[in-house]
């Protein structure tokens, strides 16, 4: 079982976190966690929601990375 991000744009338009991408977790809660400690770097480089998945499966999202929300 593996849990990733994807990332987006507002509008629904993948989003390029740069190196950040290829971001893999073992358990929901360690990529939580891990999204916790960098959703500010990623809304700065343009990544404004994103959704977990459980491989294939979207889990939940969109969920906005604004600050203001």
């Amino acid at each position: 079982m593996s849990w990733t991000w994807r990332f987006e744009t507002a509008a629904g338009e993948p989003a390029d976190p740069g190196e950040l991408t290829g971001a893999e977790f073992s358990a929901q809660g360690d990529a939580e966690s891990w999204l916790g400690e960098i959703w500010r770097e990623l809304a700065e480089k343009g990544v404004e929601q994103v959704y977990l998945l459980e491989d294939d499966r979207e889990v939940y999202g969109p969920m906005s990375l604004s600050a203001s929300e």
